[in-house]
């Protein structure tokens, strides 16, 4: 399962983004994100450079829950070369804004609220729009299941696992390995960590970000069949 590190704390951009991506480069991350807020455009166009630098894959997740606000996050997406566009629930401008870019788009299943984000809808609405999502064309969805309020993440993970054959990346809200390792057994293709990493959350007795994102990256993996954990480096595809 791919883990995306995502440069953000709060549903913000750290402002000390560039020095954070420095700081981690050795460990090996392949997918790396960031918002369109919390950072001025040039810094912005700067973190996607080195990102890219790296040979890493780019995401940017759409924050706004307002129309327009998003689909500026969608034309930032196309200025600055993103690999993957997440979020936004507004498809079919989205993907019309998207053509002929070659980024990939996994909208929001469910219905975002707020600032952090909180995500309604039953499983049965997450299964709709992931078919509605996958109709349009879009390579998936962004599932923010640890932000609900009206289910059980899991159940929300299993219901758009069902729902479509396309990626499926669960974001937000993400803590402990246990729940790394449950959504791997719901059928996630991946999860987004930011804040978690950030607050040390993740592994309470250490207190580098490097050893936070480490533990994300053996819990990506799981326990190998010895059950001892992988080495690190080799987890992200």
């Amino acid at each position: 399962m791919d883990f995306v590190f995502m440069l953000t704390r709060d549903d913000r951009t750290v402002t000390d983004c560039l020095h954070v991506l420095d700081s981690v480069r050795d460990l090996g991350i392949t997918h790396i994100g960031f918002k369109d807020v919390g950072v001025d455009t040039a810094t912005l166009r700067r973190l996607h450079e080195q990102i890219k630098e790296l040979g890493a894959t780019s995401h940017l997740e759409v924050v706004s829950t307002d129309r327009d606000q998003a689909l500026d996050s969608v034309r930032t997406a196309v200025d600055l070369g993103v690999d993957w566009l997440l979020g936004g629930t507004w498809i079919e401008e989205t993907l019309a804004l998207l053509a002929g870019t070659g980024i990939r788009y996994l909208p929001f299943a469910g219905e975002p609220t707020g600032h952090p984000t909180r995500l309604a809808g039953t499983p049965a609405r997450i299964a709709e729009d992931c078919r509605r999502a996958e109709a349009a064309g879009c390579a998936g969805v962004d599932l923010l299941a640890h932000r609900a309020t009206e289910a059980d993440p899991l159940d929300l993970v299993r219901a758009a696992r069902a729902a479509t054959a396309g990626r499926l990346v669960v974001a937000g809200s993400l803590s402990t390995p246990a729940q790394i390792h449950a959504l791997a057994e719901a059928g996630a293709d991946a999860f987004t960590v930011g804040s978690a990493a950030f607050a040390g959350a993740v592994r309470p007795d250490a207190g580098s970000l490097a050893a936070q994102l480490t533990a994300v990256l053996e819990a990506s993996d799981g326990p190998s069949q010895s059950g001892q954990p992988r080495d690190p480096l080799t987890l992200v595809r």
